[in-house]
């Protein structure tokens, strides 16, 4: 019983090296094909607006979490929620004494713009 396991740790020992490099020359080949057929294709079609709905998105956005920590430092206070408004954000926070705020916040780059 101990030769049998003794052979099969020894077989694959020895195989398993082999399939890896195996695997990796495939890669290397996979890659000169996919380059060749990338010149073949037909570059993607532009419309006219294609893209305007989508630009926003794409540019970098502060993160909520962020946005109400900096609200939060160095203002007394609660905060009683976050919302996004046109591109921006906006945090109501209720100061002691029981007055309502809401704080406007530049959603790019996270900084506090003002207070109404």
């Amino acid at each position: 019983m101990m030769r049998i396991r003794a052979l099969l740790l020894a077989g694959l020992i020895v195989i398993v090296p082999l399939t890896d490099a195996a695997a990796q020359s495939r890669g290397r080949d996979r890659g000169r094909d996919e380059g060749r057929d990338r010149d073949r294709r037909e570059a993607p079609r532009n419309y006219p607006g294609q893209g305007l709905r989508d630009e926003p998105r794409s540019s970098p956005r502060a993160n909520p979490g962020d946005v109400a920590r900096r609200v939060q430092s160095g203002r007394p206070g609660r905060m009683l929620g976050v919302q996004e408004r046109g591109g921006d954000y906006v945090v109501r926070w209720e100061y002691p004494g029981g007055r309502v705020s809401d704080i406007q916040v530049d959603g790019r780059s996270g900084r506090v713009r003002g207070d109404d």
